[in-house]
């Protein structure tokens, strides 16, 4: 099966270490705040963001095109560019404060779960970013800052606490009036009639504007929140650039982005009865084409596809998507390890990827008998889901992505481990990666007789040891080239082939 046409597999990619952001010596204890928690390339590619549990976003600018010009026409060139992306810090800002939800004794935590990029204007940038209940809507943009030189009083006039000194003014000399008489008030007292000495003061003059500066400045355009009663678990933006949607377990809301106290809700699974309750919603995600169309994820492993010009409440779907269930494979982990923690569309707006505990499935929205490819990420775990069960790992939510040409895919595993399968006809590209620097080293073997009691490690299929206290849960695909980003607790991981 494949997600493109029918030519031959595309030749396997050899990727390569390009940098890392906030790498950290041996040893360093990385503090919780620092863990990031979001990735996100913009349309173009030139700008990546991320969030961390801290509440900060910060981004990133492409910096690899500037120095050979304009990028469209080095595509243009007969030859390659031996150059590979390469970004380099732009700002940050704070996004997000611990809250408390005083009526719900509830601790908001100020994490940034999702971040969306939308449409540039005027040379500003702006982004969704969200923690678990509130949404904001951020207009980053350069600030011209000018420097004034030349003030009006000359340093070698200024005495210690500010006073003109000099014999052109005398602090305690009598003012002369135009009647006559005098006064016995010093200049240097502040009153609206003060008079200026005979002949002006010499040291007085204009400022001049030296330079302008520009920085970056980061301001919330508008909030939006108070419409979800339970965790945000995804943000997504329309195609029409004017609305985007919002998911909770429950519900999904509808936004205009220039109105923050008013959403529409378009998805509701609660049922009167919450002992009825069989399923909850995981990811949701706007068609990248069709502004009418979304898709959206269930803790039972279902994707369902609605249409929004159908009906106002979108709780009947146009298409529903899951696995058969193999008869006399049920056990008690069955559902947990079905449940789906991330779906992507792809960029074509045909396939839709999903990430389950065990496996990556590729999906045609025109064929809902099952998906058209699996792939196994964790299989290897299976002998061991009650440990991971007794440790909450099997709880952990793996993010996916596909490549912009829709040719390969990518997820996430412990040790810091990332895997990229090939999707394409005849495809057998399968590629493990490590977020370090030197991303294919050979990984330490185990003992040849592992203990059993050992609940934060194991072991895969070929001896590596697999560390389920290290996890890479967040990766994003560059949307133009084969370059990829991911987070290893508080560093940024770049690659390229």
């Amino acid at each position: 099966m494949s997600c493109e046409g029918e030519a031959g597999p595309p030749p396997h990619l050899e990727w390569k270490f390009s940098q890392v952001f906030g790498d950290r010596t041996a040893g360093e204890e990385v503090q919780e705040v620092d863990i990031i928690s979001a990735i996100e390339f913009d349309r173009t590619g030139d700008h990546l963001a991320t969030g961390d549990r801290g509440g900060r976003v910060v981004l990133f600018e492409r910096t690899d095109t500037k120095e050979h010009g304009d990028r469209r026409d080095t595509e243009r060139l007969d030859y390659p560019i031996s150059r590979h992306p390469e970004f380099c810090y732009k700002t940050e800002f704070q996004s997000h404060e611990p809250e408390f939800d005083y009526l719900k004794s509830l601790e908001i935590e100020e994490k940034i779960n999702k971040i969306r990029w939308c449409q540039t204007a005027n040379g500003a940038l702006f982004l969704l970013s969200t923690n678990d209940k509130t949404i904001k809507f951020w207009k980053v943009q350069e600030k011209k800052v000018k420097k004034i030189c030349d003030m009006n009083v000359d340093p070698s006039q200024v005495v210690g606490n500010g006073s003109i000194a000099g014999p052109s003014i005398s602090t305690s000399a009598k003012v002369h009036l135009p009647n006559g008489g005098f006064s016995e008030r010093p200049y240097s007292c502040l009153s609206n009639d003060v008079l200026s000495p005979p002949g002006g003061i010499p040291s007085l003059h204009l400022p001049v504007v030296a330079s302008q500066e520009t920085s970056l400045v980061a301001r919330c355009r508008r909030i939006y929140a108070h419409a979800h009663d339970y965790h945000i678990n995804s943000i997504s933006n329309n195609s029409d650039g004017e609305t985007f949607i919002s998911a909770d377990d429950l519900r999904i809301n509808l936004w205009n982005l220039e109105i923050s106290n008013q959403s529409f809700n378009i998805v509701d699974v609660k049922p009167a009865n919450m002992e009825d309750l069989t399923e909850v919603i995981t990811s949701a995600e706007f068609h990248p084409t069709h502004c009418n169309m979304l898709a959206y994820s269930s803790s039972k492993g279902s994707i369902r596809l609605v249409d929004l010009r159908q009906s106002a409440l979108c709780d009947t779907h146009t298409k529903l998507f899951e696995e058969p269930e193999t008869p006399g494979s049920r056990s008690f982990f069955t559902e947990i390890i079905a449940s789906i923690s991330d779906i992507k569309f792809g960029k074509d707006g045909r396939h839709i990827l999903s990430r389950d505990y065990m496996t990556l499935k590729l999906w045609d929205i025109n064929m809902d008998a099952g998906p058209v490819a699996t792939f196994q990420v964790h299989e290897y775990l299976r002998p061991r889901l009650c440990d991971l069960y007794e440790n909450d790992s099997i709880f952990d939510k793996f993010e996916c992505c596909l490549s912009g040409d829709g040719l390969r895919v990518a997820t996430g595993s412990y040790s810091n481990l990332f895997r990229m399968f090939g999707c394409a006809a005849g495809s057998n590209e399968s590629t493990t990666l490590e977020a370090s620097k030197n991303p294919i080293r050979r990984h330490v073997q185990t003992p040849s007789r592992p203990s059993r009691s050992l609940s934060s490690r194991g072991a895969d299929t070929n001896g590596n040891v697999c560390d389920f206290t290290t996890k890479l849960l967040h990766l994003a695909w560059h949307p133009t080239e084969n370059s990829l980003a991911c987070a290893a607790a508080n560093s940024l991981y770049m690659y390229y082939a």
